[in-house]
């Protein structure tokens, strides 16, 4: 087992964004996180990457101990996570900012960190010029770019935040294909997303959160006939009196 919550909780103030959320996640597995808008999906991812600290519950990480861990140390110890929007340096070349993941990632140190970051971008399929400037690439290109970043620091797992978001039906195949490749190098990955597609072809479980809370856990096939996975998507019809 790579990853461990137990009784995750974020509170702001007194809203109780994510309430007693466990998760066990395998090696070489790939989870996703469904739920609808507002139900605590990325505030529990934030709280595993070290963006936010739990008000209640612990996480482990391959069995240490990682609860309330900065975001950076987090990456050093193996944890890399990408944006909904994407994030990139967007005044450097899609290569320096493949090249600022690898040398300050905390991954192993690199001869020649150049030709890794060529590798990494071949390895994701970015097929401009490796010199073109992040501000003007198109959205598949930047995903691609965000993926190969954070691979870059050679990361155990991988946490991704609707990476599907934004792409048409024809580049979604490649874009699946694409994440099943990063899982097969060994990457274990946890993702959120509103793309059913993407969850049904490419998890291997998925849990679902509503209102803060785990209302759900199985196969994709097993959530998405789930009544109240139904229901909290589309809602309950009201009881009309005789």
């Amino acid at each position: 087992m790579i990853l461990r919550t137990e009784g995750v909780t974020k509170c702001f103030g007194g809203l109780t964004a994510v309430n007693n959320v466990s998760l066990e996640v395998n090696k070489g597995e790939i989870i996703g996180i469904i739920g609808p808008n507002g139900a605590g999906k990325t505030t529990f991812l934030n709280c595993i990457s070290g963006f936010y600290a739990p008000t209640k519950g612990k996480i482990y990480f391959n069995d240490e101990d990682i609860t309330g861990m900065t975001s950076y140390d987090l990456c050093r110890k193996g944890i890399s996570r990408t944006f909904q929007i994407v994030r990139s340096f967007p005044k450097m070349t899609a290569l320096d900012n493949v090249k600022t993941a690898i040398i300050y990632g905390g991954g192993e140190k690199v001869k020649d960190p150049d030709q890794k970051a060529h590798e990494l971008l071949d390895e994701v399929g970015f097929a401009v010029s490796h010199d073109t400037i992040a501000e003007t690439l198109n959205t598949m290109q930047l995903k691609r770019l965000m993926l190969a970043r954070a691979i870059a620091t050679k990361c155990e797992l991988l946490l991704l935040d609707e990476v599907a978001a934004g792409l048409t039906t024809a580049e979604l195949p490649d874009f699946i294909s694409l994440v099943k490749q990063i899982r097969d190098s060994g990457v274990t990955i946890i993702c959120i997303e509103h793309v059913m597609k993407f969850i049904t072809d490419t998890c291997d479980r998925v849990i679902v959160i509503n209102f803060g809370e785990k209302i759900a856990e199985g196969t994709a096939k097993e959530v998405l006939n789930n009544p109240l996975v139904i229901e909290s998507y589309l809602g309950k019809e009201d009881e009309v009196p005789c």
